[in-house]
């Protein structure tokens, strides 16, 4: 993993946060947005996970109430060498998954009923195994850190629109420029490093979610499957929590004109590209689907 790149945008997204408290309110705006985050990021710590399965209504399933689904999770996990995750299932059509938890001994993988129904069990089996590459990356904590930063930011810049600090307010440096700033640059700006983090992430999860799988071309073919049901299908549970549409394997939310700036998912083409460029290097051709039951 990129490490150094994504801890610059960390970075440049803390930066970014107490610039904007400091623009707005000087050192005592800059505070208590400090606190606010601080306070923001202890409960989403630790409960995260919990808020946003249950915003997906997602099923806990184990191995008497879905083996296969089960039995598949609990093989990819003892090869990436990870505790074996909590198992869940979205009754949702559109075919997609998802990784939470802090770390890797509190993690859980979502996956709806959609995309058991529309993949093979290779293909589910990469996009598993891609979500525990989240997990052994630990990306998931680290996206709900970045949101909630970003979050934070756009708090204050909601508070300069509705002139909570005041622009002849004396602890205000830049006076109207820091509103100005505030209600508009840092909020996007926030967005796109939140996004750039995202991207990054994606790939690398790809790579080594290919590995641990051992085969690349099952997670290419599931991302194909996964991309062209989702422009038909609607996620009514993602479009009425766009927030969490990082977390998901291929965007939930149907693309429009500024997808491509603000996606939170690289090209689907790009990422297919290079999972095949990645089993080629192995020698690998596609394997032929072997589908199985699904408990």
């Amino acid at each position: 993993m990129n490490y150094a790149r994504t801890a610059l945008l960390l970075a440049a997204m803390t930066g970014l946060f107490v610039a904007v408290g400091y623009a707005v309110g000087g050192q005592g705006g800059m505070l208590v947005a400090l606190l606010i985050a601080v306070g923001m990021n202890v409960f989403t710590y630790w409960n995260a996970d919990k808020l946003v399965l249950r915003m997906h209504g997602a099923q806990e399933v184990d191995a008497s109430t879905a083996p296969r689904l089960h039995a598949i999770v609990a093989r990819l996990a003892e090869r990436a060498q990870l505790p074996m995750p909590r198992v869940y299932l979205m009754q949702n059509d559109q075919p997609n998954a998802f990784a939470t938890g802090r770390n890797p001994q509190n993690a859980a993988v979502a996956v709806t009923t959609g995309l058991l129904q529309r993949l093979d069990e290779q293909e589910v089996a990469g996009v598993l195994a891609h979500e525990l590459a989240h997990v052994r990356n630990r990306d998931t904590l680290t996206m709900t850190v970045t949101a909630t930063l970003a979050g934070a930011i756009g708090m204050l810049g909601n508070m300069a629109m509705f002139g909570l600090y005041s622009r002849d307010d004396r602890n205000n440096p830049l006076g109207g420029l820091g509103v100005i700033l505030a209600m508009i640059v840092a909020p996007l700006a926030a967005t796109l490093v939140q996004l750039a983090i995202s991207r990054s992430r994606e790939y690398e999860a790809d790579r080594v979610g290919a590995a641990i799988a051992g085969e690349p071309q099952w997670l290419a073919s599931a991302l194909a499957k996964i991309h062209n049901a989702s422009l038909r299908i609607d996620n009514p549970a993602a479009e009425a929590s766009p927030a969490t549409a990082h977390l998901f394997i291929i965007n939930p939310l149907h693309a429009r004109s500024m997808d491509r700036l603000f996606s939170t998912h690289p090209s689907t083409e790009e990422r297919i590209r290079r999972l095949q460029a990645m089993a080629a290097s192995w020698g690998t051709q596609p394997t032929a689907a072997r589908r199985g039951p699904w408990g």
